[in-house]
């Protein structure tokens, strides 16, 4: 493929304004945009439309997915700034505690909890439902490292709700999908089984995905995770009064990328931003 030509900013470096936000020059942003084009090929393959998820999520809506049991730790608040907080604000003060209001909102911390959240209640018929979206997504980390670690990145998602037989095919065809991209783009990855799964760890459906692993992680030799593959069994469905005609309670799977991990892979990979797109664009 080809992509637009990176120009240079002379004389210039954006360099990072805080821990975990890292900006990207225009060659790291052509790649970035080069391979999520690419990377758009697997809602293509699957006839995935594309569509936008909120840009909040209720945290009612997330406590009804065991997300606060899970991944309370990741969970980055929205909030409202007070009036009474406004001056202090304005001279230059850190928000305290009586200049923030909380919302009951909080920015996503993956792209699929807005799309299952927004279909609640809903039967995706005997056939599924497969779905396509890109947004910003948002989480705390202990540490951050580059773009392997970010405060806010990219994250790609192809979802699949239907059956279970569905389910396993979606992530089947994926999981190649991955493979021969990174074979097209000259990335070697390996794929190993994940252990965050998306219900309550103490549950018996985490117990279950000792036996049977419900994710799997594609990562970069230097064990950066670009991309994995998840199958939820039917725990949204239930959670959600999402029904598959039927069947009942629908089955859902997704198929993942980060993005800015995927520009971290090609520069590992290829030596520079310019390399990595010379040879993305010829891909």
């Amino acid at each position: 493929m080809r992509t637009s030509a990176a120009t240079a900013l002379p004389q210039l470096a954006l360099r990072s304004p805080g821990a975990g936000l890292v900006p990207l020059d225009p060659a790291h942003t052509a790649l970035l945009r080069g391979l999520d084009t690419l990377l758009t090929g697997l809602a293509e393959q699957l006839a995935a439309p594309e569509v936008t998820g909120p840009p909040l999520l209720p945290a009612e809506g997330l406590a009804r997915l065991d997300y606060f049991r899970n991944f309370p730790h990741l969970g980055v608040s929205a909030g409202q700034f007070t009036p009474e907080g406004f001056d202090a604000l304005a001279a230059g003060a850190a928000p305290g505690e009586q200049a923030l209001r909380p919302t009951g909102y909080l920015l996503p911390s993956a792209t699929c909890y807005g799309l299952l959240l927004s279909l609640a209640g809903q039967d995706v018929g005997e056939q599924g439902l497969r779905v396509s979206a890109a947004g910003r997504c948002f989480r705390n980390e202990t540490h951050y490292d580059g773009l392997r670690r970010l405060w806010g990145f990219t994250m790609r998602e192809v979802l699949y709700l239907g059956s279970k037989d569905g389910a396993v095919q979606h992530l089947e065809q994926g999981a190649e999908f991955v493979l021969a991209l990174a074979g097209r783009l000259g990335l070697e990855l390996t794929r190993a089984t994940a252990d965050d799964p998306f219900y309550d760890k103490g549950g018996s459906r985490a117990r279950l995905m000792k036996l049977d692993p419900v994710k799997h992680e594609f990562s970069a030799p230097d064990g950066t995770a670009i991309a994995s593959v998840n199958r939820h069994r039917n725990f949204f469905g239930e959670r959600l009064d999402i029904r598959a005609g039927g069947q009942g309670p629908a089955y859902s799977a997704c198929v993942a990328f980060g993005v800015e991990r995927w520009v971290h892979a090609m520069i590992l990979a290829h030596g520079t931003a310019e390399q990595a797109l010379e040879r993305l664009n010829a891909a």
